[in-house]
């Protein structure tokens, strides 16, 4: 064993971050036999759900979990970036040791960290193993982190307020309201991190990206140009979970897929975080009944559903399905499907009766799309899904996207409709459906075994190796 080259993975806490990290880790192990340990720092007790997904990694890898870090002096309302930042460095001590450990008996060649997780390197550097990034999101978003720090000095105002639309090298023109989240208010501390962090990008030694060029060519082009002082970039993407974990009890909605015609239904899910309000959860359902197109949709509660609870007589309800209009059911179950929570999205996108998604443009779910060729309806959410929505809508092409209501934010029941029929059995749709089946071949011939994928995870395997022959030279 001892003769293995090893890399430690640092993955910065939820689901979204841990699974393409992962599937990175099966494939450098499957393909160049490299073993893996993941170091998860935590501020608390990790999830049913992680445990779960820990407990099913391949014996290839072992993971460590960090003590819990001390959050009692943040304020409550601080931002999801800040917290992840601040559970990185305030884990450094107690990697330091698991890292050391590791170390003594394995040959540790790399830190892999993922996008804000810059502050470890200076662990890494210190035990002299080689410091890279994994990115887990696309490659415009890479492209925006690299370029972040020359806008930060250059723009005075805040980004929404510029006039004309930002120019992220090789990338699509974008509005400044919509990049991602934590640059929204240059004053606050996630904005800060995100700065900081994008500053330490040069320290890497490589950054892996899960992208690749079919999809994101431009801004691949533009972060494989030889600039001095900038890492390597490898996409080695699309890396997706090809099987939806250990919920196996998803058989319910596969049966009633299995019942209907091929390319007929549209699934609709917001992803793990992702929730409407109730008002908003209200024109969802009337615009699916009015499309009479069949769906399958995963519902969860409203996140102002105690603002409305006393109204509805569903006070305590954690019942998704309580708040959907009265009679929606009954009026669609000849149509649709509704699933409380949670569904196996794996297994439902590649199943022949998916005929599109509508999906808030987290990034593993639009990978998941490309690679089973369905096609999309945009609905961003959070973080940097709108910057995703921009892309897919407007550059790709692979997506529609429902206008929303300027005076009260919401998208109306008719715009549902229209944008569902459109992708549905639309002339639209069509010129979407087509592009994307192209880049589900292309997604296929990228992870082959010429693909361009596969021969940049191959070119970084034979630089780590290099690392472990250097470590063998220095110890004799």
């Amino acid at each position: 064993m001892a003769q293995i080259p090893h890399i430690a993975i640092l993955p910065s806490p939820g689901m979204g971050h841990l699974i393409p990290l992962v599937e990175f880790a099966k494939r450098i192990f499957l393909h160049h036999h490299f073993s893996v340990s993941l170091i998860l720092p935590t501020d608390g007790p990790i999830s049913n759900a992680q445990k779960i997904f820990l407990n099913s990694l391949p014996s290839s890898m072992d993971y460590h979990l960090l003590p819990p870090v001390n959050f009692d002096d943040l304020p409550e309302d601080v931002k999801i970036e800040t917290r992840i930042s601040l559970t990185v460095s305030r884990s450094l001590t107690s990697l330091r040791q698991v890292l050391e450990s590791i170390i003594e008996s394995k040959k540790t060649v790399a830190l892999v960290v993922d996008l804000f997780g810059t502050d470890a390197f200076d662990v890494a550097i210190d035990l002299k193993i080689s410091p890279y990034i994994f990115f887990p999101s696309t490659a415009m978003g890479l492209s925006l982190f690299l370029h972040l720090p020359n806008l930060d000095e250059t723009v005075s105002c805040e980004y929404r307020d510029l006039p004309d639309p930002i120019q992220i090298p090789g990338c699509t023109p974008i509005h400044g309201k919509d990049l991602l989240d934590p640059v929204q208010d240059r004053n606050d501390e996630s904005y800060k991190w995100l700065l900081h962090h994008a500053k330490r990008y040069g320290m890497a030694e490589g950054i892996i990206v899960n992208s690749f060029k079919e999809l994101e060519g431009g801004a691949i082009g533009a972060l494989q140009k030889d600039e001095p002082g900038k890492p390597t970039v490898y996409p080695v993407g699309p890396l997706i979970q090809m099987d939806s974990g250990s919920k196996v009890d998803g058989s319910e909605c596969m049966t009633w897929l299995d019942e209907q015609p091929r390319g007929s239904v549209l699934y609709i899910s917001y992803g793990s975080g992702g929730t409407l309000s109730h008002e908003q959860l209200i024109e969802v359902a009337a615009g699916l009944e009015m499309s009479e197109q069949r769906f399958l949709w995963v519902v969860r509660c409203p996140n102002d559903k105690i603002a409305n609870a006393t109204f509805f007589n569903v006070q305590d309800s954690t019942n998704p399905l309580e708040f959907l209009p009265k009679g929606f059911l009954e009026r669609t179950k000849g149509f649709g499907l509704v699933l409380p929570n949670w569904a196996p999205q794996a297994r439902i996108l590649s199943h022949e009766s998916t005929g599109g998604f509508l999906t808030h443009c987290g990034w593993n779910s639009t990978l998941e799309s490309v690679v089973h060729g369905v096609p999309l309806i945009a609905w961003p959410l959070y973080a940097e899904q709108k910057m995703n929505a921009v892309m897919l809508s407007e550059d790709i092409k692979v997506a529609l996207r429902p206008k929303v209501n300027e005076e009260n934010g919401i998208v109306g029941r008719l715009e549902i409709a229209k944008v569902v029929k459109g992708l549905m059995e639309g002339e639209e749709g069509k010129g979407v459906r087509s592009r994307m089946r192209d880049l589900k071949d292309a997604a296929a011939k990228v992870l082959s075994e010429d693909g361009s994928s596969t021969k940049a995870l191959a070119e970084l395997a034979t630089k780590l190796r290099k690392k472990c022959q250097m470590i063998d030279v220095a110890n004799h």
